[in-house]
């Protein structure tokens, strides 16, 4: 399940060990407690059997043995042990206590006594053996002394020491969360008041956030939402260039529209009702030939359309839009040429966008051509690059004016034509989308006007795309 909230998500992941750490500390407190428990029974069951040895002596050449009360005293530890001794001779008399005492598992030494556990009458018993020489004993000598105890004291140890273990383990983990749970709220709090800033951002500005103010951490992120609010910013100011320029520009033709339709309602006889409604005519085809332009332009944005890297072919894109194109050339005498150089010539990009290039720089050559005149569509390859030329023998771009005439809307004055004054504010944006250049330059006859596009080449590995 996924956590939303990122303080306890956090907190989840550095509890989680430390958890873990506890858990395996608590394990190592239980094999200490077992331990020390093992070590105070082990060194009372041994002070008792020593006590016990130290009263065997030898009366009239018989071995007898009286067991001293302390040696039994020293168990009673309140938690009811048992206590259970077998004293028996080298030779296997028994001098007193349990015969069917469980006897320890290995050979047993004077210096060595030897601990054990085994299961006597049904309970659990801790055990040492230890040999007790007896000088005179002769071969009953030496003695071995056998002492066991049940383990209620040793259980009742062993969980005093893991409880006080367990409680510090707890105490530990709970005073961790706490202070790691303040340390995280502390640490998020510049992260809360950019949030803070980020939703009291007046809707009228957008300023950037200060960076200097945050964590190194959180400066990256700062700086992206900057970058982005930039251009948020610089769309935003495009946008209301863009709509007033359009209510400028589309204001002057409804204005002559409505001119024409009202003259062509006044008009008495019939030849001047229908050069009215051909004007008209006329003007609405102009008029939808920039909305579309202006569509054209608006899906150009920077940030409209989602990038689409299609690998396309310009020659076969060309030449179906000079086929498009050969009727309106035959209608005014044009001749329109077409050189595809070495075919194919393979683009990364948007295929609509890139379309709508070659059809505004096709149709701005035409428009501007005379009678009579020529537009030349090339294409060639030139340093990893596919250059597109579309040139005409009209009146051209004088040098001063060609840096503005890729502003929306801006016409040259005197040059003729019926244009909108968006068709290179079109492709120089669908030419910068896909990385390109676009450059204006003059003939070699000196008149006209050459556009040259450059856009990089697509890698030759994937199939190119036929449109």
């Amino acid at each position: 399940m996924r956590i939303r909230s990122l303080r306890v998500h956090l907190l989840c992941w550095l509890l989680a060990p430390l958890a873990g750490v506890v858990m395996i500390n608590i394990f190592n407190s239980y094999q200490a407690a077992t331990n020390t428990a093992n070590m105070v029974a082990d060194r009372t069951l041994l002070a008792s059997a020593t006590d016990i040895a130290e009263e065997v002596f030898i009366t009239d050449g018989v071995l007898d043995v009286q067991v001293p009360p302390a040696a039994i005293e020293m168990f009673n530890t309140g938690h009811g042990d048992l206590v259970f001794i077998n004293l028996q001779t080298h030779d296997g008399q028994l001098l007193t206590g349990y015969p069917d005492l469980p006897q320890p598992p290995g050979p047993v030494s004077a210096a060595h006594p030897v601990y054990y556990q085994s299961i006597y009458r049904g309970r659990d018993l801790r055990l040492v053996a230890v040999n007790h020489p007896i000088v005179g004993a002769g071969p009953a000598s030496p003695v071995t002394v056998v002492v066991g105890q049940t383990l209620n004291s040793h259980a009742e140890l062993v969980n005093d020491l893991l409880r006080n273990a367990i409680n510090q383990q707890l105490i530990l983990l709970i005073v961790s969360g706490v202070l790691v749970f303040i340390g995280f709220s502390r640490g998020l709090a510049p992260l809360m008041r950019l949030r803070d800033a980020v939703l009291d951002d007046r809707h009228d500005t957008i300023e950037p956030f200060p960076v200097t103010t945050v964590q190194t951490e959180l400066r990256p992120l700062v700086e992206a939402l900057n970058q982005y609010k930039g251009r948020v910013q610089m769309q935003m100011a495009a946008q209301n260039r863009f709509i007033a320029n359009a209510a400028h520009q589309i204001k002057t033709p409804l204005t002559l529209l409505a001119t024409q339709a009202a003259f062509a309602q006044r008009a008495k006889n019939k030849t001047d009702r229908q050069d009215a409604l051909n004007a008209l005519q006329k003007g609405v085809q102009q008029f939808a030939h920039m909305v579309n332009q202006l569509l054209t332009l608006s899906r150009a944005e920077p940030g409209v359309r989602r990038p689409r890297h299609e690998q396309i072919d310009l020659t076969v894109v060309a030449r179906e839009i000079l086929e498009d194109f050969a009727p309106v050339a035959l209608l005014h005498d044009i001749d329109l040429g077409f050189d595809p150089g070495e075919s194919p010539q393979i683009v990364a990009g948007d295929t609509t966008m890139l379309r709508e290039m070659i059809v505004n720089l096709v149709d701005n050559a035409l428009r501007y051509t005379p009678v009579g005149g020529a537009v030349m569509v090339t294409l060639s390859h030139q340093d990893e690059a596919c250059v597109l030329v579309v040139a005409d023998n009209g009146p051209g771009i004088p040098p001063e004016e060609r840096t503005r005439v890729f502003e929306r809307f801006y016409r040259v004055v005197g040059n003729g034509g019926e244009g909108s004054g968006l068709g290179l504010a079109i492709v120089r944006e669908v030419v910068s989308t896909a990385d390109g250049t676009v450059a204006l330059d003059t003939p070699p006859n000196g008149s006209g006007l050459v556009v040259t596009v450059r856009l990089p080449e697509a890698p030759a590995d994937p199939p190119a795309r036929s449109v």
